[in-house]
């Protein structure tokens, strides 16, 4: 009897496999919680010979594992505990040592290696504690001689093909490789509207010369369009606004894109439990769609709250109907409350910055944001897309810069360019004052007589028209494990927009995201994850004068849960140091006069780190990064070790020279760690962030009379060491270089 051909050695392999799979264990069955007890610990894992393959996957295909820290970031405690919450024990199982050397040379027959050889053997280290080896002799692969797809070219692109012909003359011959790539070209022409196409692989093998000559053959058959589509399950929601949502069309080309996509509008409508798209079978090129849906309720209220290092204690109040006057139209009305609790917790826990104001409470006052936002998907009959519009009104502070109020309007188009990669525009208008101190001004602005500050206190027009575009290619949206997610934001505001504030400014942030779980076997990943983020912006002339006016909310700050984690919130990039002259005074200079107060010396010994208040002043451009780690333990947490830096370009101020010279840009690398606890509502996220910066020198500014009595700003001459990462007091000061964050959702 001659040797089996490539396909009766895989049916007796598979044959082999499955009988000591199901085989009866009558053996171990004799005493299996005894032998348990009595098998040795795995401490060592060997696999010799391993050329041609990842050594991850084949350890992971077999069942043989060795004892191993649950993630390499606990290393340093394994070396002294093995306790279970950090440290995986495994042992070995002479039945499934057995099986994996069949495992093993299934996995290289898949791969193209067809004569592979396996031998094990278990090395004895100490009491109860073994080193398994399996030594691999891989042996000659079996090679692809010729490749060859055959393919009608005004069908599908030719140099689409080629990308999709993942294998090659003189590679092994990888049937996983070789499925996939069928797959995908199968996938390929249902795309062009061939949902009938089939995609056949012939493989003439050569067993004697371990040469294949394999040929894939692409029968694109005929073109499927969409028949009848009947919705079923459906309730309130009419029949016609759920066939507008999706992108399916009778008589059109059946894709299979538009069928995915279609479900997935279905479900981010927000209107059904259950949306579920089938196509009967049917020897036809018409292919009849049936939708069977679950509603669920049309309209939601909540109140949720929650605590943060910035906003304190925060409430949020959300209605929603989804199915507003019919036609899936939603109605949002969104209400936020927070800065509650401030008062109390902000002098002693967090340690709030005074403001420069004459109200020195004014940043401990609540805080609010209200909006009412009307959507209409499916605008003028196509799914992709969304007319919005829009009203809101707001009371937000930046901690110990400025306060800002606001009302106004917007209307926004969107549209889907691809599944999850939408652009909009919009125009907003907004009638918005700033509330800051003279600080404020004369330093971010360099305007700083009295009749020009109140002048810019008066309510402006903030009117941008705004370009965005978004992709969105990870697998859950609060917690990526994988993936990729990117936005770009483009705005500009003239005279032409109605904006009192002019300028044109640009931001593009994106993350990436992926996962592993080498060397635990813990089911749920650890994940890495990657951020980076850039910002720029000019101001124009601004109406009614030659000052380039900026808006505070469009400058760049950074520092905070959500940037550089080192940094309380915007306290990196451009900043000074004010301080009132009557403390000044206690040095024994004299601030009587501009020229006196100059010369002071804010380095005495008789001033202490808490008489300076720094004040952010923003930046023209902004560049972050961050690289962070997430490993999870226990039942519910994660814990994160992250690498957080940026840099904030320097204000730019044509007409205050001297605060020009002295405010410069700012750059910093912080270190840190956390802990997140998964919640229903998203991880909550409490991280620590390092300084490793002890000290920053700067520019101190204080307030002294002129010749006609009037209060003016005053730059010291010399600087002052300070104190970058928090300004702790009495015994918390020993942990000044430390900065914690309470979030949440995660960083990015």
């Amino acid at each position: 009897m001659c040797c089996p051909n490539a396909a009766s050695r895989l049916q007796l392999y598979a044959a082999l496999l499955t009988s000591l799979l199901l085989a009866p264990r009558a053996l171990d069955a004799q005493d299996e919680s005894g032998q348990q007890r009595e098998a040795p610990e795995v401490r060592e894992l060997v696999l010799n010979g391993v050329h041609s393959v990842s050594r991850l996957n084949l350890e992971q295909s077999i069942a043989t594992t060795r004892s191993a820290c649950k993630s390499f970031l606990w290393t340093p405690i394994c070396w002294i505990s093995r306790s279970p919450t950090i440290w995986d024990k495994h042992y070995l199982d002479h039945t499934e040592l057995r099986r994996d050397v069949l495992r093993i040379k299934v996995f290289y027959w898949k791969r193209g290696y067809r004569e592979t050889t396996v031998d094990t053997s278990v090395v004895k280290l100490r009491p109860n504690q073994v080193r398994v080896v399996f030594n691999i002799v891989e042996g000659p692969p079996t090679v692809i001689a010729a490749m060859r797809v055959d393919f009608d070219s005004t069908l599908i692109p030719a140099g689409l093909v080629r990308r999709m012909t993942t294998l090659a003359t003189g590679d092994p011959l990888n049937l996983i490789v070789l499925d996939s790539m069928r797959l995908n070209l199968q996938l390929a022409m249902w795309n062009r509207g061939h949902g009938d196409a089939q995609v056949d692989t012939i493989i003439a093998l050569d067993t004697a010369r371990r040469r294949a000559n394999v040929t894939v053959r692409i029968n694109p058959r005929w073109i499927t369009t969409v028949g009848t589509i009947t919705v079923r399950g459906n309730e309130e929601v009419s029949a016609r606004t759920i066939q507008n949502s999706i992108m399916l069309r009778p008589g059109g080309v059946f894709r299979y894109v538009d069928l995915t996509e279609s479900q997935r509008n279905l479900y981010e409508s927000n209107l059904f439990r259950l949306a579920l798209l089938s196509v009967p079978p049917r020897p036809d090129s018409v292919k009849d769609i049936d939708i069977d849906v679950r509603e669920t309720k049309l309209r939601d209220a909540r109140i949720s709250g929650g605590f943060n290092t910035v906003d304190y204690i925060q409430l949020d109040g959300n209605y929603t109907h989804h199915n507003l006057f019919g036609g899936a139209r939603r109605l949002e009305v969104t209400a936020i409350l927070g800065n509650l609790g401030a008062r109390p917790l902000g002098n002693d826990l967090f340690n709030q910055i005074e403001p420069d104001f004459s109200d020195p409470g004014v940043f401990q006052q609540p805080t609010w944001q209200v909006s009412a936002d009307l959507k209409q998907p499916a605008w003028l009959g196509k799914p992709e897309n969304t007319l919005a519009l829009g009203a809101f009104t707001h009371r937000r502070a930046t901690p110990a810069v400025y306060i800002d109020r606001g009302y106004g309007g917007q209307l926004s188009y969107t549209r889907m360019l691809a599944p999850r990669a939408p652009a909009s525009t919009a125009y907003r208008f907004e009638v918005t004052r700033v509330e800051a101190g003279d600080v404020y001004y004369c330093i971010n602005y360099g305007v700083c007589d009295n009749a020009t500050i109140e002048t810019l206190r008066l309510h402006q027009t903030l009117s941008p028209l705004a370009l965005s575009f978004g992709i969105d290619r990870t697998d859950v949206p609060f917690s990526p494990t994988k993936g990729y997610i990117a936005r770009v934001d483009l705005e500009t505001a003239t005279s032409w927009t109605a904006s009192d504030f002019r300028y044109n400014r640009a931001y593009a942030e994106a993350s990436a995201y992926t996962h592993f779980r080498y060397p635990s076997r813990d089911p749920r990943s650890q994940v890495l994850a990657g951020h980076i983020a850039f910002g720029w912006v000019r101001a124009l002339a601004a109406a009614n004068t030659d000052l380039d006016l900026l808006h505070p909310r469009k400058r760049f700050y950074a520092g905070g849960s959500h940037s550089v984690r080192g940094y309380d919130e915007n306290q990196l990039g451009p900043r000074i140091l004010t301080i009132p002259p009557d403390v000044l005074a206690r040095t024994g200079c004299d601030v009587s006069t501009i020229a006196s107060v100059a010369g002071c010396d804010p380095n005495s010994d008789s001033l202490r780190t808490r008489d300076f208040t720094p004040r952010p002043t923003g930046g023209v451009s902004l560049l972050e990064g961050s690289v962070e780690i997430r490993v999870p333990f226990g039942q519910r947490m994660i814990w994160a070790a992250f690498l957080d830096a940026g840099v904030v370009g320097s204000s730019h101020l044509e007409n205050f020279i001297d605060i020009n010279v002295l405010v410069r840009g700012a750059a910093a690398v912080t270190p840190g760690f956390g802990v997140r606890y998964r919640s229903p509502v998203g991880p909550i996220r409490a991280d620590l962030g390092y300084n490793p910066r002890q000290n920053d020198e700067l520019t101190v500014v204080t307030t002294a009379p002129d010749s006609t009595g009037r209060q003016r700003m005053v730059p010291l001459r010399i600087k002052r060491s300070f104190t970058n990462a928090g300004t702790a007091r009495g015994f918390w000061s020993i942990f000044n270089q430390f900065v914690l964050h309470l979030s949440i959702g995660e960083a990015f």
